[in-house]
């Protein structure tokens, strides 16, 4: 089952990415959202099963997300940082419907919003 959530957390995040990558430019190309999405997701349930603190479990895929993001959009500065604010709007969107609804915790496993 745990792959199964793992899986489904690298597709909803790289949704985040895609639909926000989408609504400010021309938008990622899909791998390039399902990378983001795998690497930024990666890192999460690493540091989670290396008992890492909330705080760092949470902080460490941001600055790689960003980077990815930033690489990948081939944009300017500020094209990139309206992009990934969007992307955390949509990416937090995403996170309280599939919490509220679903019960399911895996987008920011140490996060639970019910």
């Amino acid at each position: 089952m745990y792959i199964v959530h793992f899986m489904l957390a690298i597709l909803l995040t790289a949704l985040s990415y895609f639909s926000g990558s989408m609504l400010v430019t021309d938008g990622l190309m899909v791998w390039q959202a399902l990378l983001i999405g795998a690497v930024v997701v990666s890192l999460g349930a690493l540091a989670e099963k290396w008992r890492a603190p909330m705080w760092l479990i949470i902080l460490i895929p941001f600055p790689v997300g960003m980077g990815l993001l930033f690489f990948l959009l081939n944009e300017f500065l500020v094209t990139w940082i309206t992009t990934y604010f969007i992307t955390l709007l949509m990416y937090t969107l995403i996170h309280s419907v599939f919490s509220f609804f679903f019960k399911f915790h895996s987008l920011i496993p140490a996060w639970k919003l019910s």
